[in-house]
């Protein structure tokens, strides 16, 4: 299953990656971190494609995607 992970600590709230996700589970949360920034959430951990557009997107390079290796065919 593919996941992502946030650094919470480096997350500034910008949304940035909320508006490249192409299954929209990223969104802001109620959550404040230590500077005093709304950071992100994941919804559905369960729907990530582990695209990394989100990734590939943060300014703070605050998200690390966790990428599902395909089964190879035989």
């Amino acid at each position: 299953m593919s996941r992502i992970e946030v650094r919470e600590d480096r997350c500034k709230g910008c949304l940035l990656c909320t508006t490249v996700c192409p299954v929209e589970i990223i969104a802001q949360s109620e959550r404040f971190n230590a500077q005093g920034y709304k950071v992100i959430e994941v919804r559905d951990m369960d729907a990530c494609t582990g695209c990394a557009s989100c990734a590939r997107m943060c300014p703070d390079m605050c998200i690390t995607v966790y990428k599902t290796a395909k089964a190879a065919k035989e």
